[in-house]
């Protein structure tokens, strides 16, 4: 069967697995397959499954996890979500990613409703087939012709294993499925040579859950050669052509162009016996063309506290606005050098604060909680003072109007009554209506969660980045600025530039006079994408470009 077009409706799935140790990145091996899936005219989503018991990503540790993604439809979801929409360039909805937690908690409810007809309820097979029902959901919902599958986990993990006994069960009914296992072949020092043999043990351990790769990707430092192709298809059980190499990148957009060289995609479409030989990635390959080539370099610090875990710096913690500042400044000819300023260090000694005059920028993210805040606050105040571009985000934001209440306004001891309930000017406060919700414990129904409108005012840095008077981002939080002291930061100088239609809720502002001084209380880096980066972002980099040679 030849299929030419994008006519069928027959869904056809991918399903990636991974094995010897986390971190391989399948996020970027299943997002580089879907970006040369839909370069050939495919309609292409991706689902995430984790394993974790959590109903969704929302209650975890940015340092114990790793960022928390933000759907337009308002799902807190597993950072890769981010990493599908920066590649394949479009929204993507939280019931793509599924976890052990929404599963259980679903077959309970059925239970709990009568809804298997008085069956015993069994973890086999009513946990597989949920799973399957919702993977099936997905395809139709988005109308997809390819709904790639990531599995979080490695194989041999207990916690992926009922996931992978859906997907097992999905291709033994007949349904088109074909399997990737993404795996490590370290190159021990002492030895200086790549090891396969850990990558053996991993697809036994998938064969003994009745699946066969149909592809293997070997991730390492370096390309792996012939004989390292050999043994893996000998030991595996696969022919040496579907045996893809992964090398380490210094960008990891390059990814789906060393895929294209080996005529990945074209291997995965004749597995399913469809033939389409054209694709158009020109536009890609010249953007990385022009990566390569980018000489001058701008400095930039984010200024943070969810970087420190044990002896290690988490960077995944802030992955989107790292991205965004990449994104930018490739998109303007610059190379960004990105270095984390722990907060705390202000706190400890205020002499530190002169650190941030190397930096041609700055950016205070989004967070929760009171640790690093103040050094956060006094880190805002150097730059408005020092005329260093500024970028604040969400917490970043609400940040801004304190120090600048506190500074500016006279208002001493202004704070976020998050931080300080009792604080005698509440300049950031949660709103009446959502007080009365938290009386009630309803904890869950008062944070603002994915896109909403904003309009912008006319004559404003805000309104001429975006170029239109309405646009969305996505949100994350609780707290707002106070409407009580909106005209008072306003006759002192600040300027609210995006408001809520209904004018309640303040969405931008920026400081004019000043060469960069603009924050949101939305999560902008959560829409920039490699190929079309985001507005806000585009203007700091500007500035940024500015500063450093005015």
């Amino acid at each position: 069967m030849q299929e030419n077009s994008r006519s069928t409706k027959k869904r056809r799935y991918i399903v990636v697995t991974g094995g010897v140790i986390s971190g391989l990145g399948k996020g970027t091996v299943t997002a580089s397959i879907g970006v040369l899936l839909q370069s050939k005219g495919f309609n292409v989503t991706i689902i995430k499954i984790d394993p974790y018991i959590n109903v969704d990503a929302g209650t975890m540790r940015p340092t114990e996890h790793g960022e928390v993604f933000v759907t337009e439809d308002g799902g807190e979801t597993d950072q890769d979500l981010g990493i599908y929409e920066r590649f394949l360039g479009k929204a993507i909805s939280k019931m793509n990613n599924i976890t052990t937690g929404q599963v259980y908690l679903r077959v309970i409810e059925m239970e709990r409703n009568l809804e298997f007809d008085g069956k015993c309820v069994e973890v086999i097979p009513h946990i597989p087939e949920e799973v399957e029902r919702r993977i099936k959901e997905v395809a139709e919902k988005t109308d997809s012709d390819f709904v790639l599958i990531e599995i979080g986990g490695t194989v041999g993990d207990y916690q992926n294993v009922l996931f992978l006994e859906a997907v097992r069960r999905m291709h033994l009914k007949g349904d088109p499925i074909v399997f990737i296992h993404v795996v490590y072949l370290p190159i021990p020092a002492n030895l200086g040579e790549m090891k396969t043999k850990p990558a053996q043990h991993s697809v036994r351990k998938l064969n003994e859950l009745g699946i066969q790769p149909d592809f293997i990707v070997a991730r390492a430092e370096k390309n792996i050669d012939d004989v390292r192709r050999e043994k893996l298809s000998i030991f595996c059980n696969i022919t040496p052509e579907r045996v893809i190499s992964n090398p380490d990148v210094d960008v990891i957009y390059e990814v789906p162009l060393i895929f294209q060289k080996q005529k990945f995609v074209d291997k995965i479409l004749e597995k399913f016996d469809i033939q389409k030989e054209t694709y158009d990635m020109k536009e890609w390959e010249e953007l990385i063309q022009k990566i390569k080539n980018l000489k001058d370099e701008i400095k930039i610090g984010i200024v943070g506290k969810y970087f420190d875990i044990g002896d290690f710096a988490l960077e995944d913690s802030y992955i989107s606005v790292i991205e965004a500042v990449k994104h930018a400044s490739w998109k303007l000819g610059v190379k960004p050098k990105i270095e984390w300023i722990d907060s705390k260090m202000f706190e400890k000694n205020p002499e530190n604060i002169n650190v941030l005059k190397q930096y041609h920028g700055i950016i205070v993210p989004g967070g929760f909680g009171s640790s690093g805040v103040e050094g956060k606050i006094v880190a805002i105040k150097y730059c408005r003072e020092n005329k260093i571009p500024y970028l604040g985000l969400c917490y970043g934001m609400q940040l801004a109007v304190v120090e600048f209440a506190r500074n500016v306004c006279g208002m001493k001891d202004a704070h976020t009554t998050e931080i300080d309930k009792n604080t005698k000017y509440p300049v950031i406060d949660i709103l009446p209506e959502q007080k009365e919700i938290l009386r009630k414990k309803g904890y869950g129904a008062t944070m603002r969660l994915g896109a909403y409108p904003a309009k912008l005012k006319e004559g404003t840095l805000v309104y001429r980045l975006y170029g239109k008077e309405l646009v969305k981002e996505r949100h994350r939080h609780r707290y707002e600025v106070n409407p009580e002291y909106i005209e008072m930061l306003e006759s002192r100088g600040l300027v609210f530039s995006g408001v809520s239609p209904d004018r309640r809720l303040m969405e931008f502002l920026e400081l004019p006079g000043h060469p960069f001084f603009v924050a949101t209380q939305a999560h902008p880096e959560f829409t920039s994408r490699f190929m079309n980066p985001n507005p806000l972002f585009l203007g700091f980099v500007e500035a940024c470009i500015k500063h450093k040679s005015p």
